[in-house]
């Protein structure tokens, strides 16, 4: 029999999370194999065309790549907060994209986004039912 030994929550999360960001680099990574994607980069025709947008995106992007790190480094319920609260926020963020990217080329980012979507129902699912400590500590 191999053990199986039990994972901390933290652990869960972080790598849940790390799972999402790799979706995230694989779809972007693909989309650029999609006609027209290539020409719409080199002549500034696409949505991030402005420092803006450009930062605004950035700023959406780096919150699940810093949610693998606080998982596991902040306490237990400012951790379990923003899990929950991020979770939810990218689950209705890739729900959406995902609806809005149904067209025969972007099939592989519809799939992606319902796939990240789980993923982040899961983190929302894990962090909700956070183990208690039997104690009483917290």
């Amino acid at each position: 029999m191999l053990d199986n030994p039990k994972i901390n929550i933290k652990i869960k999360l972080s790598a849940l999370w790390t799972s999402l960001v790799f979706c995230f680099l694989y779809g972007d990574y693909f989309e650029l194999y999609t006609p027209g994607k290539v020409d719409s980069l080199l002549t500034g025709n696409n949505v991030l065309d402005s420092p803006m947008t450009l930062l605004l995106a950035s700023a959406i992007l780096a919150i699940p790549s810093l949610m693998v790190a606080l998982s596991v480094l902040l306490n237990p319920k400012l951790s379990k907060m923003l899990n929950i609260v991020f979770g939810i926020l990218f689950t209705l963020m890739m729900l959406l994209i995902g609806i809005g990217s149904m067209t025969p080329w972007y099939s592989f980012y519809v799939f992606l986004a319902f796939l990240e979507s789980l993923i982040t129902m899961v983190i929302v699912w894990m962090a909700w039912r956070w183990p208690k400590v039997s104690n009483g500590e917290n």
